[in-house]
């Protein structure tokens, strides 16, 4: 059974940094697209950044040039490095891999409370 596993969320002052992790438990790693995603209450969910196999990132326009997201094969983890993080930011944030081989085939973490806050 995958399981993508998050961790590195918390509280944090406005201006400061946070880097969420995504461990997944899945046997062909490079075979995924893996994000980021994020819900506000009383938003919909927003993707936030996702990396490809190959390293091609993306990234919605509100956290260009202060996120950063990454994956390391080895460990099977994806990371999202948060930096000058804004209030607007507060979110529950999920990782998601989405296989580029099986159309829908998609797995999702459990989420993981952001909240930036002074």
């Amino acid at each position: 059974q995958v399981q993508l596993v998050e961790s590195g969320g918390g509280l944090v002052q406005p201006g400061g940094s946070l880097r969420l992790s995504c461990a997944a438990s899945l046997n062909t790693f490079s075979g995924y697209v893996m994000g980021w995603y994020r819900q506000a209450p009383g938003k919909e969910r927003e993707l936030v950044a996702t990396v490809t196999g190959r390293g091609i990132r993306n990234y919605v326009d509100s956290v260009k040039g202060r996120f950063a997201i990454s994956r390391d094969p080895a460990k099977n983890t994806v990371y999202l490095q948060m930096n000058s993080l804004k209030p607007e930011d507060t979110a529950v944030y999920y990782c998601n891999a989405k296989s580029i081989a099986v159309i829908g085939r998609e797995y999702w973490g459990q989420g993981t409370q952001v909240t930036v806050s002074s």
